[in-house]
């Protein structure tokens, strides 16, 4: 487990495209039950350990996970992340380059529960919920391109269903539309950077995450 930033109140991790951040049906140990674990044993502390989820990462996709370490940091928290106080970029590699290098989208979402999808519009819909993200080409290799997109709302497969959208799906995501699968499950989406103001200290927090290790990534120099 990575660990990009501590402190007393708050414990950010980097995780692997084939970790899950909440317990779920497949009975798979959850990435905050590794963190609570790893808390035990590096305080000594006894019995149970606090550890808030305040955010979640689909399971193929990479990167920057915040956990609260204090009931008080998490329900701070919640209220940042429903107020979109906390600025989350991510990079995402396709393979259809956008026709504008760089653009705002917004759609509107609908989900559906039983596919575990969200359906784009151009439109309002019945139970559609507004999505808005801004996007910038920031490298290419010889096959693919490389897309910083910063989320101004937080929807349900937001990223990959508006880039699917406007036709760049997101290398190795089946679902929305791309050709193939890639070999570990992943997705080539990444949550690489985090920026907010601390929920107790009032500092400003600014954190990275290193890619995901294999050539696909590297192949980019930004």
């Amino acid at each position: 487990m990575e660990i990009i930033y501590e402190d007393n109140h708050i414990i950010v991790v980097n995780k692997t495209a084939s970790e899950i951040v909440q317990g779920d049906k497949t009975g798979d140990v959850p990435l905050s039950e590794m963190v609570k674990q790893y808390l035990k044993e590096k305080y000594h502390k006894p019995g149970n350990v606090f550890v808030g989820v305040t955010h979640r990462l689909d399971r193929p996709v990479s990167g920057l996970v915040v956990f609260a370490k204090t009931s008080k940091a998490l329900s701070r928290l919640n209220e940042m992340f429903k107020n979109s106080e906390i600025k989350k970029t991510y990079w995402a590699i396709v393979k259809v380059c956008p026709q504008q290098e760089e653009a705002e989208l917004t759609h509107y979402l609908v989900r559906n529960e039983k596919q575990n999808k969200s359906y784009a519009y151009d439109n309002e819909e019945k139970n559609s919920k507004k999505a808005v993200l801004h996007y910038k080409l920031i490298a290419h290799s010889e096959n693919y391109y490389l897309l910083e997109v910063d989320l101004k709302t937080g929807r349900h497969h937001q990223i990959r269903c508006q880039l699917a959208k406007i036709g760049s799906p997101i290398k190795g995501d089946l679902k929305y539309g791309f050709s193939r699968s890639n070999p570990d499950g992943s997705i080539c989406l990444h949550a690489r950077k985090v920026e907010f103001i601390h929920p107790v200290s009032k500092e400003l927090i600014k954190l990275e995450a290193p890619v995901p290790e294999g050539n696909l990534w590297n192949a980019f120099v930004i």
